[in-house]
């Protein structure tokens, strides 16, 4: 057991089986033993590789998105240019390059990023310093006005609730003990009927064994959002994997240097993700007044913002080793084998501002 499963052993004994969004929530962010608390988990010599990391022109892109953006919006001045889980500041960073070019925005934006991780705020402090963030635990927090606030991969590392339909009907899926005192999961808590009333009525019919994932935080950031943009002009952009409807599915998992493991194995030791549900997140923002756009795919979403003429640009002054790169790096964040497609982008708008660059008008 790791230091962390043994904790959760102690307190699972004592207290009873966690919600998987309690074992998320620890597993990612025990003060003492959290994945995030004390680790660089990004790019080849970490875990996981996101799109920043792949390829400059993936911030390079958002960045100027976030420029059109602005004028969309009126160029207001100041305007809040938000990051939520900002990783080492390399998207942020390479967006501010591209921004350059857009003096008046560039002068107008104030930095601030939403990260708890100790180790990672550090990072960003060196690669955007010149830029004066501010850093916050959570979005209550940020500013109130115009906004602009970007996310990527970070709603699929919110905690998630799991139920599991057996024959007497929907049930939630827990972490318990087994009888070697292992982390194990377990659907037969006394109160695992208690919050069974957010499933989907369409999917309440499900077949015996599926399951079924929900977020309650996610739907408390859409909300807080949409809130927020319906107030103020505004504009938030997501991108992440998931699918569009909701649906059932068990697809939490857990990733250790860039393979899967098993979600109860080594918490504190493994990243641990799930597949985001658009339609959910989307109707919550929608419900609470701001414009949904999307989602598109992230493939397509890249192809309407220029990827493939800023990869010309680069490709003209590149060696041979960086033509091959460039050329892997694009496949991999457009190919629909890759991350174009199971990858998805989604905008939140004040209702008054038009289609956002990268999303077409009328598909909202």
């Amino acid at each position: 057991m790791t230091p962390l499963a043994r904790r959760l052993a102690e307190r699972i004994r004592r207290d009873g089986a966690l919600s998987i969004a309690d074992y998320m929530s620890e597993a990612l962010g025990d003060p003492d033993f959290g994945y995030y608390r004390k680790r660089d988990p990004f790019g080849a010599a970490g875990d996981f590789v996101t799109s920043p990391e792949i390829s400059q022109i993936f911030g390079e892109l958002i960045g100027l998105w976030c420029a059109a953006s602005w004028e969309q919006m009126g160029r207001p001045d100041p305007v809040i240019l938000a990051e939520l889980g900002p990783g080492r500041g390399t998207l942020m960073a390479d967006a501010l390059r591209a921004i350059a070019v857009a003096a008046d925005f560039r002068r107008a934006l104030r930095l601030h990023l939403v990260e708890t991780s100790p180790m990672l705020r550090q990072a960003q402090a060196t690669r955007l310093a010149a830029a004066d963030p501010t850093w916050h635990d959570s979005i209550a927090t940020l500013p109130a006005g115009p906004l602009i606030l970007v996310a990527n991969e970070f709603l699929d590392a919110l905690p998630l609730h799991q139920f599991v339909r057996d024959p007497s009907g929907w049930r939630e899926r827990r972490v318990g003990l087994d009888e070697d005192g292992e982390l194990a999961f377990i659907s037969n808590a006394p109160d695992a009927t208690a919050m069974t009333a957010l499933i989907p009525q369409a999917l309440r019919d499900a077949a015996v064994g599926d399951i079924f994932e929900t977020r309650p935080a996610a739907a408390s950031l859409a909300r807080a959002l949409g809130t927020a943009l319906g107030i103020h002009p505004g504009i938030a952009l997501f991108i992440d994997y998931g699918h569009e409807a909701s649906a059932c599915g068990d697809t939490l998992q857990a990733v250790r240097r860039h393979r899967p493991e098993p979600v109860l194995a080594a918490p504190g030791e493994t990243d641990l993700t799930a597949h985001v549900d658009f339609a959910a997140f989307a109707d919550a923002a929608a419900t609470a007044g701001a414009r949904v756009w999307g989602p598109v795919p992230q493939g397509a979403f890249l192809a309407a913002l220029g990827i493939a003429e800023r990869a010309e640009q680069l490709l003209r002054h590149a060696t041979a080793a960086q033509i091959a790169a460039l050329e892997s790096a694009c496949r991999r964040l457009l190919d629909p084998g890759e991350m174009g497609t199971l990858f998805k982008v989604l905008a939140l708008a004040h209702p008054s501002l038009s289609a956002p660059a990268g999303f077409a008008e009328g598909a909202s």
